[in-house]
């Protein structure tokens, strides 16, 4: 079967590789649509970071680099393994793609994102959605009934979305103030409009902004060339400030500009991936008593992720600016997220 691979920066093939054995409690799945992560395009740039390097094989996985791409990703279930229940074979599925061992303190308490020796399904090996097919299992396949499979492709990230607004703790009535409308930024707005919560984006992109309008995700979008940020947050709060914010840009600028608008005793969320250290006024942080939280990727998050979009609280359908095929990944995919990354917010692979 066609998969992509990653063999070091700069050098993803689209290569040939045996089709994986089902095993017992797992299930066999034809990738429908495979999203293209910033986590993707981090790798290919910077990597390894998450991927195994050579010689360093992941711990659960025993992969190493070259691995098979991808970790946004839907399809459909083509067979059981053994001593699996609950699923059927024809139906349409997403995975929560986690490697946990199960045996840390973390895992033991139920916090199996923070596993110690955690990785990801398309970066720390056992298939990606990035190929033809995948086995997986049963623990993170999650059913997504009647939602469209390209749309489904989409969970993934709204799920880390839906994560960082649990760990925000925001509730309907709230003002959130988002740093960054790319593809998270805006799904963290999805979620945020869904449960009630009044959004402001602060975003420079032309494309990106007028996408928060159209999608209707966002109250306002503020342009930070424009104007203050934090001023217009307080005269949209009535001189208070943002009840949440979220980082979501991996911007020095833009965390510095949250302190200033959020409110006192206010959350601040770090959603982004930073590729380099970040400074912090440690002063603003303290005076004001701010609470500054991280938060990876989700945990228990699927299903009610899933229950949103069916419920119709979230349209996916608006957030997909490309389709492509995978022989068209790098010239029509990776090239167009970096290089033109304000033409376009999710583009989704056909593999």
């Amino acid at each position: 079967m066609k998969a992509a691979r990653f063999h070091g920066p700069h050098d993803i093939r689209i290569e040939n590789i045996p089709v994986p054995v089902l095993r017992a409690g797992a299930v066999a799945i034809d990738v429908a649509w495979c999203g293209i992560c910033g986590t993707d395009l981090h790798e290919y740039l910077d990597g390894p970071i998450f991927i195994p390097a050579a010689g360093h094989p992941h711990p659960l996985s025993h992969e190493e680099e070259p691995v098979t791409l991808g970790h946004e990703f839907s399809g459909t279930i083509t067979a059981l393994g053994e001593g699996v229940t609950g699923l059927t074979v024809g139906e349409n599925v997403v995975v929560e793609p986690y490697f946990v061992c199960g045996e840390c303190a973390q895992c033991l308490a139920g916090n199996y994102h923070l596993c110690v020796k955690m990785g990801f399904i398309g970066l720390a090996g056992g298939g990606g959605g990035l190929s033809e097919k995948v086995v997986i299992d049963q623990r993170w396949v999650h059913p997504v009934g009647q939602i469209p499979l390209d749309q489904a492709a989409l969970i993934e990230p709204l799920s880390v979305a839906h994560h960082a607004f649990v760990r925000s703790g925001a509730k309907a009535g709230d003002v959130a103030l988002i740093g960054g409308a790319g593809p998270i930024g805006l799904l963290v707005a999805a979620v945020l409009k869904a449960k009630g919560v009044t959004v402001i984006i602060s975003e420079l992109s032309e494309a990106r902004k007028a996408k928060a309008l159209a999608t209707g995700v966002a109250d306002y979008v503020l342009d930070p060339r424009e104007a203050d940020v934090a001023t217009r947050v307080r005269e949209l709060t009535n001189g208070v400030g943002a009840d949440v914010c979220f980082e979501c840009s991996s911007v020095n600028v833009v965390l510095d500009t949250l302190f200033d608008a959020v409110r006192p005793a206010g959350v601040i969320v770090n959603v982004s991936i930073w590729g380099k250290p970040a400074s912090l006024d440690m002063q603003k942080l303290v005076l004001k008593e701010v609470d500054l939280r991280g938060t990876i990727a989700y945990v228990r998050d699927h299903p009610a992720t899933i229950k949103l979009v069916q419920d119709g609280l979230v349209d996916l359908a608006p957030f997909i600016t490309g389709r492509i095929a995978l022989d068209d990944l790098i010239s029509e995919g990776f090239d167009t997220l970096i290089n033109h990354n304000d033409t376009a917010v999710k583009i989704i692979v056909h593999p």
